[in-house]
This record gives C-alpha cells, structure tokens and sequence, in this order.
C-alpha cells in the first residue's frame, strides 16, 4: 500500500482506537464469505452449468487493518486512496484462520471463529505477501 493510502486509512481508524490500541499491519485485499456447505454446491452446480469450468464469484476490494485486538475493514474507493466507508470491525479474540492458499497472482486464507458456520475469505495480491504473512502469523491455525 502506497504511502498516501496508508495515511488516509490510518486517518480513518484514528477515532476507533482505543488509547493503548496500535496499528500493526494495514493493507488492500480483497473478501467474500463463505461457507463450507455453500462453496461446495457452488463449485458443483457451476461446473455442472458451465460445461466444467468453475465460476468464480468477483471479490470486492476492501482496505484491512488489523491492531492486537482487532481487525477494521473499510471499503476501498476504486478511483481515489481514501477509504469509502467503514465496514466492519472483528474482534480478534477467538478468531482463527486456514491453511494458506497460494495462486499465480493472488494468496489467501479463510479467517473464522469457532462458534460461527460463515468464515471470511481474504485475499492478497501479490504484492501484499508481506502483509498476508504478518496477519497470519497473529491469527491461530483451525484445528
């Protein structure tokens, strides 16, 4: 994430934090949800429809921040480095997250919580490898 978005989204957060609250990685990625039951029908029914190739649904482009105790989602204006608007807020307590996931241009893993069936999808370009490795290094591995 260039310098300018950087500010901007941190600019974004400020007002969020609590006092001893910091910051650790903030980056572009992309989300969607899942959930296991649903990904596989969906991955069966659009073989089936398209002859045998998969459909992949477009993921959204979203900013991640993440600080020790939790992890801020804005969406990401496509044409200016400001954020648009706040999305969410996860509390990291008692979140884990899959195994790693590597492609040609892109990276991702499935971040859940235990006591919830839907996961959040989140996936690195490329260039976001260092950032996907920070984050995934805080989050536990599922069991």
């Amino acid at each position: 994430m260039n310098g300018k978005r950087r500010r901007l989204l941190l600019a974004a957060i400020d007002p969020m934090l609590e006092p001893d609250e910091q910051v650790e990685v903030a980056t572009i990625v992309n989300l969607s949800s899942v959930s296991v039951r649903r990904t596989a029908a969906f991955a069966a029914a659009s073989a089936i429809m398209s002859g045998g190739m998969a459909v992949i649904p477009v993921p959204t482009p979203m900013y991640l921040a993440m600080t020790g105790r939790r992890i801020f989602i804005f969406r990401a204006n496509p044409t200016f480095a400001r954020p648009e608007e706040h999305v969410m807020t996860i509390p990291r307590a008692g979140l884990v997250r899959s195994g790693i996931k590597e492609r040609l241009l892109n990276s991702s893993f499935v971040v859940s919580s235990p006591h919830d069936e839907q996961g959040l999808k989140i996936i690195f370009p490329l260039v976001s490898r260092k950032d996907r490795n920070a984050i995934a290094a805080a989050l536990p591995l599922a069991d």
